[in-house]
C-alpha cells in the first residue's frame, strides 16, 4: 500500500518534550548536506547534524524549532537535530512555558 500521507501537520498531536541532556533551539541557517546552524535555547549557537533516519523523512528548514541532543565532547559548539517541531507542537510547547526562545 505504501506510506499513509498525513494532509495537515494539526492532526499530529504527539508532542516529544526535551528531557535534561536535549536542548531546544531555531534553526539559523543551512549549511549543506546534512549540516545546520541552531541557535539554542542554552545561549549557545551550534553546529548540528541531522541524524540520518530524519533526513530522509522530514524536511528542515530556517526558523523551524528542532530538538537537539549536544555532544559528549565539544558540547557548545556540536549536536545532532532529532525532532522537528510542527507549528500547532510549537504553540503547546510555548503555552506550557518549555520554549522561550522566539
Amino acid at each position: 500500500m505504501g506510506k499513509k500521507k498525513v494532509l495537515s501537520e494539526k492532526n499530529l498531536r504527539q508532542v516529544v518534550y526535551p528531557s535534561e541532556n536535549d536542548v531546544l533551539g531555531i534553526v539559523q541557517k543551512l549549511l549543506g548536506f546534512d549540516r545546520v546552524l541552531v541557535k539554542c535555547q542554552d545561549g549557545f549557537v551550534r553546529t548540528c547534524r541531522i541524524r540520518g533516519k530524519m533526513k530522509r523523512r522530514t524536511w528542515i528548514r530556517e526558523g523551524d524549532i528542532v530538538l537537539i541532543s549536544p555532544w559528549d565532547f565539544q558540547n557548545e559548539e556540536r549536536g545532532e537535530i532529532f525532532h522537528r517541531y510542527t507549528q500547532n507542537q510549537v504553540d503547546d510547547l510555548r503555552r506550557k512555558g518549555i520554549l522561550l526562545i522566539e
